[in-house]
């Protein structure tokens, strides 16, 4: 798949990386103010409890979160694939780096 950087739409300032399919790139700085906001469920809370660069680095991550503050549910594929995306994302981090 086809990777590029592309300016963000909000600040035009940042760069962040694109594929064919994102039509709107916003940059994580741009978004950290609606990310911080308090999440109320517990369960929740704990499962978007992941290091901040998880969320820098992967635009995924950021719209599940998103999705749950703007709508308080998800449904159970959302679930599994953050969890899924968060269980890589932590294996890739703990490989040393050649």
């Amino acid at each position: 798949m086809a990777k590029y950087k592309q300016l963000c739409y909000v600040c035009k300032k940042n760069y962040v990386p694109a594929y064919w399919k994102n039509k709107y790139v916003i940059c994580y700085d741009c978004q950290k103010k609606e990310l911080s906001t308090e999440i109320e469920d517990k369960k929740m809370k704990k499962m978007f409890d992941i290091p901040e660069e998880f969320y820098k680095e992967n635009s995924f991550l950021r719209s599940i979160k998103l999705n749950y503050i703007r709508y308080k549910e998800l449904s159970e594929k959302q679930i599994s694939a953050f969890k899924k995306t968060v269980k890589t994302m932590k294996a890739e981090s703990k490989k040393p780096s050649k």
